[in-house]
Parts: structure tokens; sequence; C-alpha cells
């Protein structure tokens, strides 16, 4: 039977109930050639320290693209004298890094420490306080006697994975229920259409004359300047359609909290990943070759291990 772990409040640490082993945190991002992106990560990491269990260390490290790499966050977590580490994917939906690759590396990273075990936490998903924060930066961005006139584009960063796009579009009606905005629309900077040209388009089509393009990412980086690029262009383009764009998220203290509270499921054993429509799990149409393929560890170029490697995604982060 598996140990239960207990999480100590503010002056109590978090070790495995039964034995000395010490819990930690590894936060696992993407990675960005912006340094921009990797300051915000960091400055979010920061927020998260703040909040997590005193004596739990916490590192962040990423996948690929940025420093430090997983593997340098593992050593040190272990070097700190940890033996339990509740690893939490910084990802805002589950597609193809949360599931496959990051467990991947954790596994890899497993066999390399075998005196550590990994808890591998849930993405952090479709979940009402991002719809709140998302709510404050478009409101920072539109006079409130303009809301009940303005549509909302959503833009997300799109995937090879319909399970994860589709996750966008119940975020959107989400979003809608309850709000002043009279539509609200979804769209992806790439991989997936509608783009965001085409998405405008279509609003400009409905007769929409303003519009709040909302960038729903973490961090700044290629893609998100791109959609900023984007809705600029079209604006100049349609003078008859007022375009604001309302930025993206950003380190938060409320994405902070929701990091720490993934990473106590984790530990809690509490996760509730929906795997219904996983296409690694279930034959959706056109995807049929991903059911059961096996995931493999993703190396970052500083890693031993490395080698070149081709994914279905763009590396414009």
């Amino acid at each position: 039977m598996r140990q239960t772990v207990e999480l100590g409040r503010k002056g109590s640490g978090a070790r495995e109930n039964g034995t000395s082993r010490r819990a930690a945190m590894l936060v696992v991002g993407h990675g960005s050639r912006d340094g921009r992106a990797t300051a915000e990560f960091e400055r979010l990491v920061a927020l998260v320290r703040e909040r997590s269990p005193e004596g739990v260390p916490v590192e962040g490290g990423f996948i690929e693209l940025a420093r430090p790499p997983i593997s340098e966050c593992v050593a040190r977590l272990e070097a700190s004298g940890a033996g339990l580490v509740g690893a939490v994917p910084l990802m805002l939906l589950a597609a193809g890094h949360a599931k496959n690759d990051i467990p991947a590396t954790l596994v890899r990273e497993g066999l390399s420490h075998p005196g550590l075990e990994f808890r591998y936490g849930r993405a952090l998903g479709v979940r009402p306080e991002l719809l709140d924060l998302m709510d404050r930066r478009i409101r920072a961005a539109v006079p409130e006697e303009e809301l009940p006139e303005t549509a909302v584009l959503l833009v997300g960063r799109g995937s090879s994975d319909p399970d994860a796009n589709s996750d966008l579009a119940k975020i959107g009606r989400l979003f809608f229920e309850g709000r002043p905005y009279p539509l609200v629309e979804s769209a992806f900077v790439s991989l997936a259409p509608p783009d965001v040209p085409l998405a405008l388009d279509r609003l400009k089509r409905l007769g929409v004359r303003r519009v709040a393009v909302f960038s729903y990412f973490l961090f700044t980086g290629v893609l998100e300047e791109r959609i900023r690029r984007e809705s600029e262009t079209f604006a100049r383009e349609n003078p008859g359609v007022g375009v604001r764009y309302a930025g993206y998220f950003g380190p938060d203290a409320l994405v902070a909290d929701l990091v720490v509270e993934r990473y106590r499921e984790a530990l809690g054993g509490d996760i509730r990943m929906n795997c219904d429509v996983c296409v690694h799990r279930v034959a959706l149409p056109g995807f049929e070759s991903k059911v059961g393929r096996p995931a493999t560890p993703h190396y970052h170029p500083d890693e031993p291990g490395h080698h070149h490697h081709h994914h279905d995604h763009p590396h414009g982060h």
C-alpha cells in the first residue's frame, strides 16, 4: 500500500508519514527563447516559494529552450535532502507536453535518482480562478461602459491534441456565462484553426464592432507577441472594428496559489485528470495512430543524452 503524505502548514514543513523523507516541489515549464518569458516564469516560481509549506524546497525548470533543465533541478532537490518530489506541469491545458513529455522525463529522472520518488500533478486546467483573472485583464483594457458591447476573442497556443483544443472552447463558454460580454469566441495562434485574423474577420461578419483579444498564455513570448501584432494589423485594416488587446495571465499570485494546490493534490494522491477523450487512450477520428504510442523522455539541449528531435508543434515560444 502506498504511504500517505502529510503536508505541513507554515512552521511544520512536509514529510512523508512514517519516514524522515522530505517532500519537495518541482515546477516544470516548457521554456522559451524569449528572456522576458523566462523572467516571468522565475517571478511565478518565487511567488510559489512564498506560498509553499515551510521547509518544502521549490525548484522550477524547463524541458527545453531555456535554463535550467529539469535534470539540474532534480539534482538540487536531491542534494537538499528531498526524498519525495511533487512535480507540477506549468501548463494551462493538458496536451502533449503534460501528457507525455514531462511524465517520460520524470521516469528518466527516477532511473537516474533511485532514491527519489516522484508524484506527478495535473495541468492548471479549467478553473474559475483563471476565468476571474482573465476577466480582470480584459476589464483593465476595456472601459466599463463598453463591456456589454465588446466581444471577446480568446486565443490559445493550439495543439495537435483535440482534447486540449476543445478545452479552450469550454473555457470560452464558461467565461461567457454570467458576464456582460455579448459573444465569446476562441482561436489559435498555431497548429489548429481558426487563426487570429480568420476569427476576427468572423466576428466582423457577425456585426461585432468592439473586440477584446486575450492571449490564453501564462507568459509572454514569440507566440504571444504574434497574437498582439495580428490583432493590431486587423484593427488598422478594419477601422470599423475597435480591437483592444487585453494581454495574458502573467506571474500572478492567483496562478501561484493554483500551482500549490496542484502540488498538494499530487502528494495527497488526489489526481483527477480527465482521460475520457485523451488522444492517447481513445481512437478519435484522424488521430488513431496516437493510441497507445509510448511516451519518450524530453531531453533538454543541456542534458546528457540530448539529440536532435522533431515535435508536432513549432518552437515559437
